[in-house]
C-alpha cells in the first residue's frame, strides 16, 4: 500500500523529489492528475506517494534538507 505524502506543482519538481528520495533509499510513486492519463502535461500538478509506514522516513529526509 501507498499513502499520499505531498502534492507538487509539476512533473519536473516531482522528478527532482523522486531522485532525492531515491538517493536516500526511499521509493516514491508519482501520480499524474486523475482523468488526464496519457494526456497529462509536464506542467500539471503531481501527487507523491510513499510506502505505508515510511512517511516518517520521508519527513525525516525533508527535515534534513
Amino acid at each position: 500500500m501507498w499513502v499520499e505524502f505531498m502534492t507538487v506543482p509539476n512533473a519536473y519538481v516531482a522528478e527532482t523529489w523522486r531522485e532525492l528520495f531515491a538517493a536516500e533509499g526511499l521509493s516514491i510513486l508519482v501520480i499524474p492528475p486523475i482523468g488526464r492519463g496519457e494526456k497529462a502535461s509536464m506542467r500539471d500538478s503531481r501527487k507523491l506517494y510513499v510506502p505505508t509506514g515510511k512517511a516518517h522516513v520521508a519527513r525525516e529526509i525533508l527535515r534534513k534538507i
